[in-house]
């Protein structure tokens, strides 16, 4: 089967995820060592888990929570980048996630920028996302308008794009983030990036000199 290796790399990601923090700061570097691109694209895991699958935040569920407190650090940590929790109550990303698409719709070089510039915000400085202005802040520093951002974010049209853009990621059945989708793919979780690059390497599950290749 042959693959084309102009195909950019799917990312689902939704900011206030910690997991899709890290995948954020790995997936750029992978796929410029395969040559590829990432199609950065929001999605809101208060769609896909609490309302379509009935669960609840990892932050509200028994031993999972517990849980996710030991790993992150140690994910932070494995991956060499900064984190800390942030102890918010009540965040949202709607406001972040319809601005990426603002921006994205014009220059998405620019919304991946001020992608990492919201999950730093939120998981390197504790700050809130959730307001307008928050948001416009962030997209300030790297010269976006912000009266014009701020207008398209309570936009009827900004709200129906990110609902779009919802509908598109559960139809690729992007259920969690991070969410690869890699030449057809699917990836699920901030731990499984050895098996995206596997996959865009060889193409395959097995490879006949090593089964335990996991770089």
């Amino acid at each position: 089967m042959n693959f084309d290796t102009r195909t950019p790399i799917i990312f689902y990601f939704d900011f206030i995820s910690p997991y899709a923090y890290f995948g954020s700061t790995q997936i750029e570097a992978l796929a410029a060592r395969h040559g590829r691109s990432v199609d950065w694209r929001p999605t809101l895991i208060g769609i896909t888990v609490l309302k379509i699958m009935g669960m609840k935040p990892l932050t509200q569920t028994p031993i999972k929570s517990d849980y996710l407190r030991h790993d992150a650090p140690r994910m932070a940590a494995a991956y060499g980048v900064p984190f800390r929790f942030h102890g918010l109550k009540d965040i949202n990303s709607l406001a972040a996630a319809r601005a990426f698409l603002w921006i994205k719709a014009t220059d998405s070089a620019l919304a991946t920028r001020f992608a990492h510039r919201i999950f730093r915000r939120l998981w390197v400085e504790s700050s809130d996302i959730t307001s307008v202005d928050d948001v416009c802040h962030e997209a300030a520093a790297l010269g976006v308008n912000g009266s014009a951002l701020a207008e398209a974010i309570t936009s009827a049209g900004g709200k129906q794009a990110l609902n779009d853009a919802v509908q598109i990621a559960i139809a690729d059945g992007a259920f969690g983030v991070p969410f690869f989708i890699a030449d057809g793919e699917p990836i699920w979780g901030g731990d499984r990036l050895w098996m995206v690059n596997r996959w865009l390497r060889y193409h395959s599950w097995s490879k006949p000199d090593d089964n335990h290749d996991r770089d």
